[in-house]
């Protein structure tokens, strides 16, 4: 075939095409049970999130030894609305203990059911009288989250149970985890849906078509599955971390970016279509020359989220070959059967807006190409008063609030009743009640750690814990305190580093501190050191891969500064909405981290796909032509992909938590700020001014025409050949 190659033909030779659409239908047999099993995969507990030499890692560790590993305590708080509680209410909280200590949970799999209470401590009635607390001690293994939802629930019905006035709430580790448990239970299924919808939606809005947009988004769910079972086997046996929030993000982003690479293709391809009688050839070309920069985009995407194998914290270390598999499934679907679907199907699929064979192209004359003769204009002006505004966007990122987000911040929408039943308990009872300060020390030096630890005014009644008080273990003693500050709150964060202070102080000891607070803290702490290194690394890699592609050097490092303003812009208006407009209490450690590699990794898709075909005009009309050219064919498919991906990460905000909806928001705006603002007008601006520069030191730089000689008129945007 003219113009292609061998590669570029067999996903759509006229018999090749029906043996890759039956590799695919074997794929989707053989992966669709395995998709369904990755819910029962995920690992929601927070100790697989906990980043690995921790001090409060390791406390987790030592700590099995003296206690029941992934132990939840459940704390139930008994009130009347601020009123003195009655005998009456003491005795129905004691009467409560027995039933609390029958509540079974059913784990999934052949495991039988078994009693969840490791221990019940209490009733205990508050020093004002006012409110009452049990603490249960729920055990649940290795099956987590998928015990703890139905478990709270259990334990709520028995604590509420009568009608003599007396509220009853269920709050600490185990009632939040809980509530946690019963968002996340089934929500898949219903993101599944939304963002199926809204891709639905723009798709038929772009092509204007009742048939076209099936073709894609029956591949994106190919590829859903896939990626899906690809996870699976590698959760079950190769020891991958897998969350809620990796499986969610997992689904927009095989939606996203695959919708945006078939977008890309199909627009190639519809071009080709008007140049070429036979679809076979028209598609062999569209690969040939689209394929390499949806292969970069794809590649570009995979290796920034691999880089976050550099991270230390668990849950941001298994993000990144979760989403990368899931977009090397999605490029291998729109490579190989998204070309054979089309071909098979013919012409007729863009009905009722079919390309006719010597048609004309009618991006010659559309809206970008409108918009590229405007920047032609003044294009040193353009970009500059572009940048200035983007700059001064990025100024909100001075108010971004990263510190930890407290539990009971943690959801967008609705208020658990795990929030109401802490704030009646830290009313009555201490703050940190059922999420106490765990330390561990050497045999022999625990009364010189206890005495250090009482010049911690935060922490309280240290003393020995567990299942045999007081008993060494491999010479190290297990003890608990009171923590009288909220566990989740700088106050809380502050406590744990004068506690490790103190303890460390002790000579001999090797007291190591952990608990709640200190796994918070280290979470965050953790955060802040990836970020410092993952960050660079995936500036690194995106600009060698645009270099590679490009030939370039200078056009890369003027890319990724652009694609750094726009990251810098869509985070500080995502921090003065979340501050004044939404009203969260602050940012997830981890969430810049996260936002800026989705941010740049997808902002420079679009670099990719821009540039690309910049490169390739510039080598034929130079590249003042080349750039208009360039924006004229890929404007409308980059805003259209743009459009897919913000729209199908918007649909992360019907999650009602904080952190998911935060991401969702910033990337679905980052992205469209990408497309119509920086892409379209700033590269573009930048194209035009420095002219066949950009491509220093290759021989396009050095290649002369009319307009590397100066030409600042606006020239025609038709191909010309």
């Amino acid at each position: 075939m003219t113009g292609a190659n061998r590669w570029s033909s067999l996903p759509c030779g006229r018999w090749s095409k029906y043996v890759v659409l039956g590799i695919w239908l074997v794929v989707l047999a053989v992966a669709a049970p395995m998709a369904g099993k990755l819910t029962g995969a995920q690992s929601n507990e927070a100790s697989s999130w906990l980043p690995k030499n921790a001090e409060a890692t390791r406390v987790v560790k030592e700590s099995k030894r003296f206690t029941p590993a992934d132990t939840y305590p459940a704390v139930i708080v008994y009130d009347r609305g601020g009123a003195p509680v009655t005998a009456a209410d003491q005795a129905k909280a004691a009467a409560d203990v027995p039933a609390l200590k029958t509540v079974q949970g059913d784990p999934k799999g052949d495991k039988p059911p078994r009693v969840l209470a490791d221990s019940v401590q209490g009733p205990v009635l508050a020093k004002d009288g006012r409110a009452i607390q049990t603490i249960v001690n729920v055990k649940v293994g290795n099956d987590g989250w998928d015990l703890l939802g139905p478990a709270v629930k259990d334990y709520r019905d028995i604590a509420r149970k009568g009608d003599s006035g007396l509220k009853a709430h269920l709050t600490g580790p185990a009632g939040y985890a809980g509530d946690f448990s019963i968002v996340f239970s089934g929500f898949d299924k219903t993101l599944l849906l939304v963002t199926a919808a809204i891709v639905i939606a723009i798709l038929l809005v772009t092509y204007r078509s009742p048939i076209l947009w099936l073709a894609p988004l029956l591949c994106v769910g190919v590829a859903l599955m896939g990626s899906e079972a690809v996870v699976y086997l590698l959760a079950e046996h190769a020891g991958l971390t897998v969350n809620g929030q990796a499986a969610f993000i997992l689904t927009v982003l095989v939606f996203g970016a695959g919708t945006d690479y078939a977008l890309l293709l199909i627009a190639r391809y519809r071009e080709e279509l008007r140049r070429h009688r036979d679809r076979h050839e028209a598609m062999a070309i569209a690969l040939h020359r689209a394929g390499p920069a949806i292969l970069a985009s794809g590649s570009t995407v995979a290796l920034s989220m691999l880089c976050l194998l550099l991270a230390t914290l668990n849950s941001t270390k298994s993000m990144g070959p979760v989403m990368a598999i899931g977009v090397a499934v999605a490029l291998a679907a729109m490579l190989t059967l998204l070309p054979a679907l089309l071909v098979i199907c013919g012409r007729w699929v863009f009905w009722p807006r079919r390309p006719r064979f010597g048609s004309d192209e009618p991006t010659e004359r559309g809206a970008w190409a409108r918009v590229g003769a405007k920047v032609a204009v003044r294009p040193r002006l353009t970009w500059i008063v572009t940048a200035v505004v983007l700059g001064a966007l990025s100024f909100g990122l001075f108010g971004l609030k990263t510190g930890s987000l407290p539990s009971k911040d943690a959801f967008s929408s609705g208020k658990p009743d795990s929030v109401t039943g802490e704030a009646v308990l830290v009313k009555h009872f201490p703050a940190g009640s059922g999420s106490p300060v765990q330390i561990i020390t050497n045999d022999g030096t625990q009364d010189a750690v206890r005495a250090a630890l009482a010049s911690v005014p935060a922490i309280t009644d240290v003393k020995p814990a567990g299942t045999n008080p007081g008993r060494p273990v491999d010479g190290r003693v297990y003890l608990e305190g009171t923590l009288n500050a909220p566990p989740d709150a700088e106050q809380g964060f502050d406590a744990v580093k004068d506690a490790r202070g103190a303890a460390h102080g002790v000579p001999g000891a090797k007291a190591e501190v952990g608990g709640a607070s200190a796994v918070t803290l280290d979470v965050s702490d953790a955060s802040h050191h990836d970020q410092n290194v993952v960050i660079p690394v995936v500036l690194v890699v995106v600009l060698l891969i645009l270099a590679a592609l490009l030939r370039a050097l200078v056009a890369p490092l003027i890319l990724v500064a652009t694609v750094v303003l726009s990251f810098a812009a869509a985070l500080g208006v995502s921090a003065l909405m979340f501050d004044h407009v939404f009203g969260f209490a602050s940012a997830d450690p981890s969430f810049p981290l996260w936002a800026f590699v989705f941010l740049v990794a997808l902002g420079t898709d679009y670099n990719i796909f821009l540039m690309t075909r910049v490169h390739e005009e510039a080598r034929r009309h130079g590249t003042w032509r080349g750039a208009l050219i360039g924006l004229a064919a890929t404007g409308g498919v980059i805003t259209s992909a743009g459009a897919v991906l913000a729209g199908t990460f918007a649909a992360l905000g019907s999650l009602p938590l904080v952190f998911v909806t935060e991401l969702g928001f910033t990337v679905a705006f980052g992205v469209l700020l990408d497309t119509f603002v920086v892409r379209s007008v700033l590269v573009t601006a930048l194209n035009l001014d420095l002219g066949r520069h950009l491509w220093w030191p290759s021989a396009l730089s050095r290649a002369t025409g009319p307009a590397e000689a100066g030409e600042t008129t606006p020239a025609p945007v038709g191909r010309g050949d």
